[in-house]
Order: C-alpha cells, then sequence, then structure tokens
C-alpha cells in the first residue's frame, strides 16, 4: 500500500498542559528540518491535537521513515490513508480496501483483529462502538481469511474521524523522549570511545541542544583520530541536530601536566583542564551545563573520589546521563544509534595516549589542588593559546 499520510505520536509532550503547544511547534520544526534532506514534499501541520505528515508524490517513503525514527519527541508513527469523506459507506469501501491490501489471505490468513474507532465530534449519527462494530461486520465481508478477537487481536485497525478520516494499523517507534531546543543547551566532552557519544545522544533525548568540544593532542593523536570524532558527532547530529564541535589542541598542555605533575595524578589533572576548557566554550556557545560520558568505576578516573575531584573545577553542572550504566549497556546503545562501529576504530586519542601505568584511584582533592600549583608558571600561557587555536567546525 502506498501511504500518503503519517500520524505522528508523542508521549510526555501530551501531560504539559497550557505548554504544550510549546512543545508541539517544537517538535513540527524538528520535523520539518529532518525532512528537509528526504526527497519529497511533505506538509506538517497540527489538527485538533494531533500532528501529521501529508507527502506530495513522488516521495521517499523509506527515506521519510528512517528520518522520522531519529526525531527526538515522537513516540510513535503511523502511516495512514486519509479519507475526505465522513460519509460512512465511503470510509467502510476505504477500510474495506485497507484490510485487503495490508493483510491479504496470502499473508494474514488466521489473523485475528479489532476495529478501535474515534470521534472528534459527537454529533456524528453513530458513536464509536457502533463505528467499530460496524466495520468489524465489513472487514469480516471483505476478509473471510481473518477473524475477530476483541481481547488479544494480532491487528489493531484505528479509524479516526476528525476534519477527515483516518485508517491506521501500524504503529512504528519513535525515538521518544523530548524535542530538542525544548529544554535548554550542553557541551558535550566528546572523545573517540564509546561512551561520550551515547551521553550526547541520550542528553539530547531529553530536548537539550548540544554542541561539542574534542581534545585533539598532535602529533600524538593523527588526523584519523580526528576525523573519527567528526564521524561520530555527524552521527550524534543526526538525532540531535546541528553540532557546533570545537577541537582543541591539547597537547602542549598535556606535556606541561606530563613533566611536572606527579604521573598517578597525570588522568585526574588532565581531566580537570578538560572541563576548564569545555566551560569556557559552553560560555561561548549559551551552554547551561557539560555533558561527560563517566560511569562509576569504570576506570580509575572515574571513581567517586576521582569524580570529586574533577567536579571541583566546574561552576556549571555536570550531566553524566551513563553514570549507573555498565559497558555492555552502553555499547547496546552505541549500537542501536549507530555509533558503535566508529567508536572502535584503532585510532587512539588524548585521553589513550598520556595514561599512568598506576593511576591514583582514591585521589585527594587538596593534593591534586597542590600538584597543579607545580604548573603555576605555564599554564595560564598554555591554557590561552590552547582556547585562541581551537578549531571550530560546524556539524549537521
Amino acid at each position: 500500500m502506498r501511504y500518503q499520510s503519517f500520524l505522528v505520536k508523542y508521549a510526555e509532550i501530551a501531560i504539559k498542559g497550557k505548554n504544550r503547544h510549546i512543545f508541539e511547534d517544537a517538535l513540527i520544526r524538528n520535523i520539518r528540518s529532518a525532512l528537509k534532506p528526504v526527497d519529497g514534499i511533505f506538509h506538517v501541520f497540527k489538527e485538533m491535537g494531533r500532528l501529521y505528515i501529508k507527502m506530495d508524490e513522488p516521495y521517499d517513503y523509506d527515506g521519510a521513515l528512517e528520518a522520522l525514527q531519529r526525531v527526538f519527541g515522537i513516540a510513535y508513527i503511523c502511516p495512514v490513508v486519509a479519507v475526505d469523506s465522513l460519509e460512512f459507506p465511503v470510509i467502510a469501501d476505504h477500510v474495506a480496501d485497507y484490510m485487503r491490501a495490508v493483510y491479504p489471505e496470502q499473508e494474514a490468513s488466521g489473523r485475528s483483529f479489532k476495529v478501535f474507532a474515534r470521534r472528534a465530534s459527537k454529533q456524528y449519527p453513530m458513536d464509536s462502538m457502533e463505528i467499530a462494530s460496524e466495520l468489524g461486520g465489513v472487514i469480516l465481508e471483505a476478509c473471510p481469511h481473518l477473524h475477530v478477537d476483541v481481547h488479544h487481536p494480532e491487528i489493531s485497525l484505528t479509524v479516526e474521524l476528525r476534519q477527515q478520516a483516518y485508517i491506521y494499523s501500524e504503529n512504528i517507534p519513535g525515538p521518544g523522549g523530548m524535542p530538542v531546543g525544548t529544554n535548554g543547551s550542553a557541551m558535550l566532552l566528546l572523545s573517540g570511545g564509546i561512551d561520550s557519544p551515547v551521553a550526547g545522544y541520550m542528553i539530547a533525548k531529553r530536548g537539550v541542544r548540544i554542541d561539542a568540544v574534542y581534545f585533539h593532542a598532535p602529533p600524538y593523536t593523527s588526523e584519523r583520530a580526528k576525523q573519527k570524532v567528526v564521524d561520530l558527532a555527524r552521527q550524534v547530529a543526526k538525532y540531535s541536530g546541528p553540532i557546533r564541535l570545537h577541537v582543541v589542541n591539547f597537547t602542549d598542555i598535556q606535556l606541561a601536566i606530563y613533566e611536572k605533575c606527579p604521573h598517578d595524578e597525570l588522568t585526574i589533572i588532565m581531566r580537570r583542564y578538560m572541563m576548564r576548557i569545555a566551560e569556557q566554550f559552553a560560555g561561548k556557545d549559551g551552554a547551561q551545563g557539560l555533558i561527560t560520558g563517566e560511569s562509576i568505576g569504570q576506570v580509575a578516573s572515574q571513581t567517586i573520589q576521582s569524580l570529586v575531584c574533577t567536579n571541583a573545577v566546574c561552576r556549571l553542572p555536570v550531566f553524566r546521563p551513563l553514570i549507573g550504566f555498565d559497558k555492555q549497556e552502553i555499547v547496546a546503545v552505541s549500537e542501536k544509534i549507530g555509533t558503535y562501529e566508529t567508536s572502535i576504530l584503532p585510532y587512539e586519542d588524548c585521553c589513550t595516549i598520556f595514561v599512568a601505568k598506576h593511576p591514583v584511584t582514591k585521589p585527594s582533592l587538596k593534593r591534586i589542588e597542590h600538584s597543579e600549583k607545580k604548573l603555576a608558571d605555564v599554564i595560564d600561557q598554555l591554557y590561552q593559546e590552547a582556547l585562541d587555536s581551537a578549531e571550530t567546525i560546524e556539524i549537521g
């Protein structure tokens, strides 16, 4: 069957009360943006508490569906048959045609169904129960290979009578969440690993617009390592929308830390300077928080004590959506969103180059702050040079 419309269902937005229109309008903007690269002309609009997309032929059905499945805020996508007339015999004919086309005997013999009917106007001459009952009879006559089961149907056909009649039986899952742009913005510390792209995806799913900062360490890290992070940002941007990626040359700061600070504290001190720099870019971009891919106990720099030392340099809140995840749970999300295969490419980033053989797992904040004083004669200049020389790449 060739569909000319989608019904877009949302979940959380429905409980927003008087502010619901703000979230609906944001969702409509994001849907239009997501469909721009798809072949075809798409009309997105609200009608009586529902969101619809109408398509002009020709259009790319698979491309449209794939794009919609990446728009946060969408709970389900329903390909629908829209009927201009609300006359019952006309609707009944379309229902019969729909069921014959979508559930032919050779594919659906012996399957059960139930009809769900909804009326927008109580003035309609039949109530919902009558509509469902009558249409059930129409389907049994048109498709004798099907049978009714009102308790556990295999096929649930919905017919909604609004300004038009809408007929559908598929509820294709969307990504859920909230429309991006409805909950502020945050700066993602993006590396080439598995965790940080997943963290960015999860915060964007809550309606937060994200930008990102990547710490590059040439010549110890290659251009391929940088391109790997650009590719990861591009994949996350398919869900989050455009990302401004700041690439910071971190080599000189890392070398100074390596030369002047205790080696068992290298990772913690490096992370503290990364957080400081990320906050600077957050301020420039108007972001209200930082995002990291840290998970408690995953590595030495992610113990509770280490996170306390890292947080101590931050004024902005730090969002860690993976904090209670184990590695396999993180991998599962990365596979779902398409970042895993890129993340495991063997191009190391700065976090994996300068690693102590025996990193401290229970650092003392006072000791870390004392060790950082050894950088006093060089760090201000190196810090400013890192900010001034950063490259910004617009992605998405």
